[in-house]
């Protein structure tokens, strides 16, 4: 099995950068083809982020 390398866990409390809002992280996601992951947040579950979007609290 492949060790998780992303940088948050899902419920883990995050700040979204360009806006400094709370939120926390609901469900994240590996994006093969860009190699890197991807971020659905509670607060806007019909939107995601990468990791260099989000910063921890």
């Amino acid at each position: 099995m492949k060790s998780s390398n992303n940088q948050f866990k899902n419920g883990q409390s995050v700040n979204i950068k360009e806006t400094g809002e709370v939120v926390t992280i609901l469900k994240s996601q590996y994006v093969k083809n860009m190699k890197r992951y991807s971020y659905i947040v509670k607060e806007h579950p019909e939107t995601f982020f990468f990791e260099e979007e989000l910063k921890v609290l």
